[in-house]
C-alpha cells in the first residue's frame, strides 16, 4: 500500500510460525489432482485457490455484480468447499504504485484440494453457474457478459500454501448454496471484507529457497482482531480447459493473500507492532541502542520487486470452519 511494502527485502503480508512440511514434490501444475512426484523440495499445498479475472466496462461495475448476486449457484453446498468472495480492486492510498493489470474484479474460490476443485468444474453445478446445461442458455449468458466486460476473464489457479484460518463468527447465510443480496445494478455492494495481496516475481530455481524463508517467518497474525485467512499462493500455470492460456512471463508466480474482516481490520494490523515485528522493524521499547547497525538481511529471492494490490470483498460466502 505505501512504499514499506516495496522496500527490499521485506514484503508486505506476515505470515504464521508453524511447523509445516517440505515435501520432495514437483508443484502441484505439474501433476494430477492431490497426486505428487519426487522431484523439487517444495512445500506441500494446504488448499487449492481458484480464481477468475474480469475487466469491465466503464460505468458497468454495478450491473457487473448484479450478474454474481443474482446467478444460479450452490457452490457452498458442494464437497470441499472452504470460502469465496468476489473481489473488487481498489486503491489504498495515494502512495500505492498504479495496477500492473486492467483486473477491476477477480472472483475467488478456496477448495480443501484439487480434486473437490476438478469435481465441481466437471459437474454440473459448473454448468449451472456458467449459463446452464444447454446451448441456449450458455450463449445468452455469454451475450450478457459481453455487454458489461471489455475482454474475456482470465482464469488463473494456485497451490495454497502455509494456510492459516480463524473459525468465523458468523457464517453468511445462502440460500441453495449462495447469497441472496439485494442488487438493483445501479449502487455498488457493500464491501464484506479486505484483500491485501503482494505479487512476487520467483523463478523456477529460486521457488523452494522463496518458500522455506516464509514458512520460517514468525507473526502473530493469527491472534489479531479481524484476521480471516492467509495462504501464499504458488502458480498453478498447468491447468487446461476454456479459459485458460499459458501462464505469460511478465506475471507473478507467487502472491501472498491475506484476508481481513473489514479495512479497519487490516489497517490495524499495519499501524501495529505485529507488522513491525514481521517486518524486521524494532518497537520504541524495544530497548536497542539506537544507531547501532541493523541485522544484515538474506537477498531477495525475487527477480524485482514486489507489487501490492487490494481489493474489497463483495459476496462474502464461507463454510462454518472458515477457509
Amino acid at each position: 500500500p505505501t512504499s514499506t511494502y516495496l522496500r527490499p527485502p521485506s514484503v508486505s503480508i506476515a505470515i504464521p510460525s508453524f511447523a509445516t512440511s517440505v515435501s520432495t514434490a514437483l508443484p502441484s501444475s505439474a501433476t494430477s489432482d492431490d497426486e505428487t512426484a519426487t522431484s523439487l523440495p517444495l512445500l506441500s499445498r494446504d488448499r487449492y485457490y481458484a480464481s477468475n479475472r474480469f475487466t469491465v466496462r466503464k460505468g458497468k461495475a454495478a450491473k457487473f455484480e448484479k450478474r454474481w448476486a443474482t446467478r444460479k449457484s450452490r457452490l457452498a453446498s458442494l464437497p470441499g468447499f472452504r470460502y469465496f468472495n468476489l473481489m473488487r480492486r481498489v486503491q489504498l492510498d495515494d502512495e500505492a504504485p498504479p495496477p500492473i493489470d486492467n483486473f477491476d474484479y477477480v472472483s475467488l474460490t478456496i477448495w480443501q484440494g484439487k480434486r473437490d476443485f476438478n469435481a465441481w468444474r466437471k459437474g454440473d453445478a459448473f454448468k449451472e453457474a456458467h449459463g446452464g446445461t444447454s446451448v441456449g442458455a450458455f450463449m445468452k449468458a455469454m451475450i450478457s457478459s459481453l455487454r458489461v466486460l471489455k475482454s474475456p476473464p482470465r482464469p488463473a489457479f494456485y497451490d495454497g500454501l502455509l494456510q492459516l484460518s480463524s473459525t468465523p463468527e458468523n457464517v453468511p447465510e445462502t440460500v441453495d448454496g449462495w447469497r441472496k443480496v439485494d442488487a438493483d445494478g445501479t449502487t455498488l455492494l457493500p464491501a464484506e471484507s479486505f484483500v491485501a495481496c503482494n505479487q512476487f516475481y520467483v523463478s523456477e530455481a529460486d521457488a523452494a529457497a522463496f518458500e522455506r524463508r516464509w514458512a520460517g517467518r514468525e507473526s502473530s497474525l493469527s491472534e489479531l482482531d479481524g484476521f480471516v485467512s492467509f495462504a501464499l499462493l504458488r502458480r498453478d500455470g498447468k491447468v487446461k480447459g476454456h479459459g485458460t492460456t499459458p501462464v505469460d512471463e511478465a506475471e507473478p508466480t507467487y502472491m501472498s493473500c491475506t484476508v481481513w474482516r473489514d479495512r479497519a481490520a487490516f489497517q490495524g494490523w499495519r499501524d501495529g507492532q505485529a507488522f513491525k515485528s514481521a517486518h524486521g522493524q524494532k518497537s520504541e521499547s524495544s530497548g536497542e541502542e539506537k544507531g547501532a547497525s541493523p541485522p544484515t538481511r538474506p537477498k531477495p529471492l525475487w527477480s524485482k520487486p514486489p507489487v501490492p494490490v487490494f481489493y474489497e470483498g463483495v459476496l462474502v460466502i464461507s463454510s462454518e470452519e472458515g477457509a
